[in-house]
């Protein structure tokens, strides 16, 4: 068929490349393309395009329609495996479609409902407490390491059973994992490092089970049989990224968005009820993740758009949640806004993240210190975003803290 003018012509940027994302989100091409085109076709060089999806009801249809649409064809991310590696898909949770999906997702479901993160609150406020009292010893320090990525490693830690300190490292590699071109070098080295870590760990976990979820996995069954050491590892590493990423682009991006409205800053410090509202705003105005694809298992239609089994769609949530069929007044960043339907935890359905009631705690925690006890927050070099077409996210933000009661920004 003849192909109409693809996004990239309509936005005026290229939504597959990651330096588009380094200078910030480009809520203005989203814009145009939720006006004149919110199914758009987008090329992508010389491997298979892809329908960009900018619309709130087209990402929440697809979202939770998983027989339709599937993660596990070609997988969650832009670039699609290769055949050697495709495998893989049917192993990771994040890429893998029911029912298996449905089975594995109950190991460690337990781990994540509210009851148990309840039971997690205050020693999560014990961790943010002490990572705010370090970084404000220190009185300088880069926010994105040593408060926002500090406490989801510390929580992800805690609920591996393993120690803190290995959270900190296994995060470090995370982020190379996560800023790296598939199949660089660092890139794979930072994987077989957290491959290593992760057999070390059933080795240990299986001679001395724990209440953790490593063991819950290890010695749970899943279609009648235990999972394998891959299985496993990939498991592990799917963890340690989900447990990092959305609590600490989350607590990095929002902070900066409450630097940059201060007078929200503000309105939140003197009413700590708004917390709940506030965290929820910051989820859709950040967005944390930025995209993840689905492949159509049969012909169907998007937004009136017919599509043909297998082919793609990327849907890209901080479009839909500023879409102003949804939001009034979408630009607005408001600490009181209710209702607040976002979709950066996904639009529900199978893949919805399994850890948003966790990333909601841990940001509260994190928040509640940082309105009580600092006066300043004062940005003392360049604000360096992530370099990805997945995460949307701060990588590094150079601050002085200065303690005291009083929401004052610079």
């Amino acid at each position: 068929m003849t192909m109409p003018e693809d996004a990239i012509s309509i936005g005026g940027v290229d939504l597959a490349d990651p330096d588009t994302y380094r200078a910030g989100m480009p809520y203005g091409a989203f814009r145009e393309l939720r006006a004149r085109a919110p199914v758009a076709w987008h090329p992508y060089g010389d491997k298979p395009g892809f329908w960009a999806l900018t619309a709130y009801d087209d990402v929440l249809a697809v979202s939770r329609d998983s027989q339709t649409w599937s993660s596990q064809t070609t997988g969650a991310f832009l670039d699609i495996p290769p055949p050697e590696e495709s495998f893989q898909l049917a192993l990771i949770m994040l890429t893998m479609d029911p029912p298996r999906h449905t089975a594995l997702r109950s190991l460690v479901s337990h781990g994540f409902t509210p009851r148990h993160v309840a039971r997690l609150r205050a020693r999560t406020a014990d961790m943010a407490r002490d990572i705010v009292d370090r970084a404000l010893r220190h009185g300088e320090c880069d926010f994105v390491d040593d408060i926002a990525g500090a406490l989801p490693s510390f929580v992800i830690a805690e609920l591996l059973g393993i120690p803190r300190d290995d959270g900190r490292r296994l995060y470090a590699l995370t982020e190379i994992m996560n800023t790296r071109l598939i199949g660089d070098v660092e890139q794979k080295q930072a994987q077989l490092q957290l491959f290593e870590y992760a057999s070390a760990l059933a080795a240990d976990k299986r001679a001395r089970p724990g209440d953790d979820i490593a063991t819950d996995l290890l010695h749970a069954e899943v279609d009648g049989r235990r999972l394998t050491d891959l299985e496993f590892n990939l498991f592990f590493l799917l963890l340690i990224n989900a447990g990092g990423d959305t609590t600490r682009n989350l607590v990095a991006a929002g902070t900066l968005a409450l630097m940059e409205h201060p007078d929200q800053w503000a309105r939140l410090a003197a009413d700590p009820a708004l917390m709940p509202t506030a965290v929820e705003e910051m989820l859709r105005w950040t967005s944390p993740v930025t995209m993840f694809a689905r492949t159509a298992t049969r012909d169907t239609e998007v937004g009136g758009v017919v599509l043909s089994a297998g082919e793609r769609v990327m849907m890209f949530y901080p479009s839909a949640n500023r879409d102003e069929s949804h939001f009034t007044d979408p630009e607005r960043f408001d600490v009181g806004r209710s209702p607040n339907h976002h979709l950066a935890f996904g639009g529900g359905g199978t893949h919805f993240c399994l850890g948003a009631n966790l990333a909601r705690v841990e940001a509260t925690a994190i928040f509640t210190e940082l309105l009580s006890r600092v006066r300043e927050v004062e940005i003392t070099g360049p604000v360096e975003r992530v370099r990805s077409v997945q995460i949307n996210g701060v990588r590094s933000m150079p601050v002085r803290l200065r303690p005291a009661a009083g929401p004052r920004f610079r």
